[in-house]
């Protein structure tokens, strides 16, 4: 019996010729996964008209002086009408966050955001809204079709490198130029 794969706090690197331009050049950090399916976040898509005060603004959460200025990232095409914050592991909310790894944790409840808004929270988070999820045994399938590359969820690549940058950056994780990728899969 085949040794079950599990991916939470890994990394999911988009490859070519995927067939889903919602994930073309995608880095997808999971959150969740287990037999009953697998939830992440894209995490190098920032929107092009939505901030962190501009969501704030439209959930009537006041906004003091002292609150950082960050982009709203495409954070999936599952709900994205709903919000998730990944973060460093030193924060937790009182009312829901979700231990991902040793290094991160995802918390979906508003007291984050108002955190945030007052000047607190956490140091280094991605906002986002929706996220990519996969039934049972689905991403396996995908990945077995050549349709994602895997490599460690590291805070490096998650919080500290451009947003434009990370595909790349993920791949040079893993020693793979992405010139030397190809869209095809195939078997030895």
């Amino acid at each position: 019996m085949a040794e079950e794969m599990n991916l939470t706090g890994q990394t999911l690197i988009a490859m070519p010729g995927m067939g889903d331009d919602r994930f073309g050049n995608a880095v997808v950090f999971m959150c969740a996964h287990s037999p009953e399916g697998a939830m992440g976040l894209i995490v190098n898509k920032p929107t092009s008209d939505l901030s962190l005060s501009h969501l704030l603004d439209q959930l009537s959460v006041e906004v003091s002086a002292e609150a950082r200025e960050m982009p709203v990232h495409f954070g999936g095409p599952v709900e994205h009408g709903r919000g998730f914050v990944l973060h460093e592991k030193g924060y937790a909310s009182p009312v829901s966050t979700l231990d991902v790894s040793d290094a991160f944790a995802m918390t979906a409840a508003i007291d984050i955001l108002e955190d945030m808004a007052g000047g607190g929270g956490p140091e280094h988070a991605i906002i986002a809204l929706g996220y990519a999820g996969w039934g049972p045994g689905q991403l396996e399938s995908e990945i077995a079709r050549n349709g994602w590359l895997i490599c460690p969820g590291t805070p490096d690549l998650i919080f500290d490198t451009a947003d434009p940058d990370k595909w790349e950056a993920a791949l040079t994780l893993l020693g793979v130029s992405p010139l030397t990728l190809s869209a095809e899969a195939g078997r030895a």
